[in-house]
Order: C-alpha cells, then sequence, then structure tokens
C-alpha cells in the first residue's frame, strides 16, 4: 500500500490508525469513526476471530489485527506489521481494557496484575512501539482512554481499575513531555458511565438507570459520543493539545 500526506486540515484521510480493544464498546466505535474519516484502521482485539468480526463490519478500511497488549513481543510484532505493510503509523488509540467488581479485601493477586497489566502495562507498551515509528516521521497522536475513575474513584469496578486507570493519567502526561519535540501528541480521554457492553455485564438496568437520573445530563453517554472526542484529538485541528485529560461524563464530574 502507498499513502501520501493528508491534503486538508482536519481530515483523516490517508492516516494510518491502531485501535486497541477494539472489537466492541468504545474500542469499536472509535474505529468506526476514524474509518468513517478516511483513515485506514488496524482492530486489535485478544481474539483473532473477534477482531476479524470487527474489522469486517467496518468494510475495507478495517483490519483485523490480534494480540495481547500486555505482551510486549507481540506488540512490537503486531506494531511491525502495520508498518510493514502501510510504510507508516500515525495513530494509536490505547482502548483496550477490562473491569472485575471485587472489592477491595477481597482481591486476588493474579486478578490486580491482570487488570494492571491490560488497562495500564498495555497502554504503556503500545505507547513505546508506536512512538518508534511515530518519531521517524515527526508526527503522531496517541490517545490513552482513561476514566473518571482515573481521578476519582470507580462507580462499577474494583480498586485495581480505579489504580489502573489513575496511572493511565500519570503515563500520560509523563509521554506527553518526553514526545512533544518529535510532533507527537499525548491525551487521555476520561469517559463517565458509557452504555457499552462492559458497563451491562457490571450492573443491572435498573442500576444503571438509577445512575443516569443522578447526572446532570440525565442519561448515560454512548461510544459515539466518544469516539467523536477521540477523532478530534488525533486530527490537525488539536496539535496544540497535549498532556490533557478531557473529561466526557454528563456533567457527572465537574473538577
Amino acid at each position: 500500500m502507498s499513502f501520501s500526506e493528508p491534503s486538508a486540515e482536519g481530515t483523516l484521510a490517508e492516516r494510518v490508525a491502531l485501535v486497541t480493544g477494539a472489537a466492541r464498546g468504545m474500542g469499536l466505535a472509535t474505529a468506526r469513526a476514524l474509518a468513517s474519516r478516511g483513515a485506514t484502521v488496524y482492530l486489535n482485539d485478544l481474539s483473532e476471530e473477534r477482531a476479524r468480526a470487527a474489522a469486517a463490519e467496518i468494510g475495507p478500511r478495517g483490519h483485523g489485527l490480534p494480540g495481547n497488549v500486555g505482551d510486549g513481543a507481540r506488540v512490537r510484532a503486531m506494531i511491525d506489521e502495520i508498518v510493514l505493510e502501510t510504510g507508516r503509523l500515525d495513530v494509536l488509540v490505547n482502548s483496550a481494557g477490562v473491569l472485575f467488581p471485587t472489592r477491595f479485601l477481597e482481591i486476588p493477586e493474579d486478578e490486580w496484575r491482570a487488570t494492571i497489566d491490560v488497562n495500564l502495562t498495555g497502554a504503556f507498551l503500545c505507547s513505546q512501539a508506536a512512538a518508534a515509528h511515530m518519531k521517524r516521521r515527526g508526527w503522531g497522536r496517541i490517545v490513552n482512554l482513561s476514566s473518571t475513575a482515573g481521578k476519582t474513584v470507580s462507580t462499577l469496578g474494583g480498586a485495581h481499575y480505579t489504580a489502573s486507570k489513575s496511572g493511565v493519567l500519570g503515563l500520560t502526561r509523563a509521554a506527553a513531555l518526553e514526545l512533544a519535540p518529535h510532533g507527537i501528541t499525548v491525551n487521555a480521554v476520561c469517559p463517565g458511565l458509557i452504555d457499552t457492553e462492559m458497563a451491562r455485564e457490571n450492573a443491572t438496568p435498573d442500576r444503571l438507570t438509577e445512575y443516569a437520573r443522578s447526572f446532570p445530563v440525565g442519561r448515560l453517554g454512548t461510544p459515539d459520543e466518544v469516539a467523536e472526542l477521540i477523532c478530534f484529538l488525533v486530527s490537525e485541528a488539536a496539535a496544540y493539545i497535549t498532556g490533557a485529560a478531557i473529561d466526557v461524563n454528563g456533567g457527572d464530574l465537574m473538577v
């Protein structure tokens, strides 16, 4: 494949993006939105079947790319594969995540480590590998999915989820500072309670309705609303935004 530089400010035409955790929820919505703006999108999921199915749903701009984001060797291989096929990697969206509702005193060590490995270590490994390629071109966009849990505590998840999402914010700031001289911006998006499969797996419909009524906006957010913000952050229009942690929460948290 051959690609030219984007011809118009704000467009994602000819950009190449990797979205982790892209088989469902906010990851899938983001992959769809990026592709609709002209980007070639690689959709990562732990399951090859889910990754390929999500890519097929998007169409010719979508490419499934299975792999465990907590495995450094596999992460480097995935990103090398993208660069070998396209000659570039412009955009990384770290959306892969797991959530367990286990209360603090009952969290087993393996569950703690699994949460940190996916939510925090995965974002680090993918960002480090992607940034090495972006640096050579002098341009790149990295967006990390944190959460309002990263600024306060999780509504549905346990302490391990809150800790991992807080860690993502620290990672975002440190990476933004070091990568800015190379033309790479790094930002975090902090969704509140979004109507995703993960939310519905961890709360009853009645409980979600109760939460929604307590928010100033009076409803749950949608994955598409998060995806729209991410598309802005990876565009040329957001070139002066880096190290930010931007809330999408219907007014549930105002700081």
